[in-house]
């Protein structure tokens, strides 16, 4: 880890989406289903680091692509955490996911596809991509393509700020987390499910997903944070394993914990955290976020009461556990 501390910080999210998300008692498969609750709001993975790190402090440019059609809830966003705006607009319309919460705080996702990326876009995307290089050290990359932007296409952008030497952290899934693991990223957060799916094999305990990181640490992957909901996260890093178990939550929606996750991760990189506190921070911070509707730092106190009532635990291997 770097001694020196930053603040700037650059999120991409090729594919935004505006998320409808709306709260129900029960959702009814197959028939109706009353939202007691709705509320439509310009998201994507990067896009909700990118709020999470402005509260915390860091200077954000926010950067992917949006469609010319509906930009208006971005810009708004954008202006009201105080972020440098530098997507891309194409043509069409970004497009609209709808999130399904169920007072047990089970989410049902229903992603639409996204806007049609030309290679005109992709060029004046990678002008802005390697101008932001000149001057930011940290990336993070998050979220699903678009179409037009290949799973090779992103792992070669991941390859190319590495080989400059940025820091790059990748959020991703399915083939463009497959092909970009090719390229080395920094930092890899797949919670247990998205592991599975990339070691090809259904993994129901901590140590079996222990042992599937370690096979990607030894693709050179120097940062592996594996997010398990309730059960904490485990991060690889030097070949030393730490977890960390937040107190018990009352839920209320865990849409976004993730992004929660990756920004607290990044922020505490950027200030040069000690890697227990590093860890001990972000997993609190992912652990408030599902007892709120929507990401964002809402209660110094409240977080720095959680921080005190997470465990962490050095983990010496998938069978041996030492309590710190």
């Amino acid at each position: 880890m770097q001694s020196s501390k930053t603040t700037k910080v650059v999120t991409i999210t090729l594919n935004p989406a505006l998320d409808l998300t709306g709260s129900m008692s029960e959702l009814n498969v197959g028939s109706v289903s009353l939202v007691s609750q709705s509320n439509l709001h310009a998201a994507g993975k990067g896009v909700n680091v990118a709020k999470v790190l402005s509260d915390l402090g860091a200077q954000v440019t926010v950067t992917g692509f949006l469609g010319k059609d509906n930009p208006e809830l971005f810009h708004q966003l954008f202006s009201q955490i105080d972020v440098v705006d530098s997507f891309i607009e194409v043509e069409g319309a970004t497009r609209i996911n709808v999130k399904l919460v169920e007072e047990s705080g089970r989410v049902s996702d229903i992603n639409f596809p996204g806007v049609q990326v030309t290679q005109e876009d992709i060029a004046k995307f990678e002008k802005v991509l390697f101008r932001l290089a000149e001057d930011h050290d940290y990336f993070v990359i998050a979220g699903s393509l678009p179409g037009g932007v290949s799973p090779d296409l992103c792992a070669s952008w991941i390859a190319q700020l590495r080989k400059q030497g940025k820091k790059v952290m990748f959020d991703s899934s399915k083939s463009a987390l497959a092909a970009g693991l090719s390229s080395q990223p920094w930092l890899i957060k797949p919670n247990d499910e998205e592991l599975s799916e990339l070691v090809g094999q259904h993994l129901t305990s901590a140590e079996q997903c222990q042992s599937a990181a370690e096979t990607l640490s030894d693709k050179g992957i120097e940062n592996i944070v594996v997010s398990m909901g309730a059960q904490g996260v485990m991060w690889l890093s030097q070949g030393e394993w730490l977890r960390a178990t937040p107190p018990k939550m009352s839920v209320v929606s865990t849409v976004g914990a993730g992004d929660t996750l990756v920004a607290g991760m990044c922020w505490g990189h950027m200030q040069a955290m000690p890697r227990k506190e590093l860890l001990r921070f972000a997993t609190a911070l992912s652990a408030m976020a599902v007892s709120q509707v929507g990401v964002g730092l809402t209660s110094q106190k409240e977080l720095d009461n959680i921080k005190l009532n997470t465990q962490i635990k050095e983990i010496c291997s998938s069978t041996n556990v030492k309590a710190n």
